[in-house]
């Protein structure tokens, strides 16, 4: 018969206290630095990311399964709302020699706006990437950067406009795995 000591079962209760308080204070910070888009608390919804990660994983014990719900559910609010206010501030440290149009594209030479929409994409594309980490089905990454290559192939007309949808992918992409990857450390 396996005897747990009260020491452990309290450090264990109190690491997964701490991961479901810090991904769900990631998460309300994410949202609230989405819709109220400010530089510090951008970067402390990174730093309060950073550190679910770290102690999402040094687990005491194993997960229990309300636990795990809890932290998955934090986690896609946290991967889908903050990857907005980050990528934002990625972007907007990268001079693309293009002026930016209204709904947030680069102004073509004829006056079009290119990537135009890009917050939304970003959105579900955020949301597929973080879901099929999480689902433990990478192939559907496959799928989702070729819907969204197919999709702006056209607009990417421009050196700028390339790097743009560049950067903003990758720098998106990071946070959904970032994020998924508190899931994976709680379930392993």
């Amino acid at each position: 018969m396996l005897v747990v000591s009260p020491l452990v079962v309290l450090l264990s209760v109190l690491g997964w206290t701490a991961v479901v308080l810090c991904v769900a204070a990631a998460a309300v910070l994410a949202v609230v630095a989405w819709r109220r888009p400010r530089r510090p608390l951008t970067i402390v919804t990174a730093g309060v990311t950073a550190l679910t990660l770290l102690i999402a994983a040094f687990p005491a014990s194993p997960a229990p399964a309300p636990v795990a719900a809890l932290v998955t559910v934090g986690a896609l609010v946290l991967a889908v709302a903050g990857g907005s206010p980050v990528t934002r501030h990625l972007l907007d440290r990268v001079d693309f020699d293009q002026t930016e149009g209204e709904h947030g594209g680069l102004l073509a030479a004829d006056g079009r706006e290119l990537l135009r929409g890009g917050e939304v994409i970003g959105l579900l594309e955020r949301l597929a990437v973080a879901g099929a980490i999480v689902a433990g089905f990478p192939e559907a990454l496959a799928v989702v950067i070729a819907i969204k290559g197919v999709g702006r192939f056209t607009e990417l007309e421009t050196g700028a406009v390339r790097e743009r949808f560049i950067v903003g992918t990758l720098v998106s992409w990071v946070w959904a795995a970032a994020a998924a990857g508190i899931v994976l450390l709680v379930r392993s």
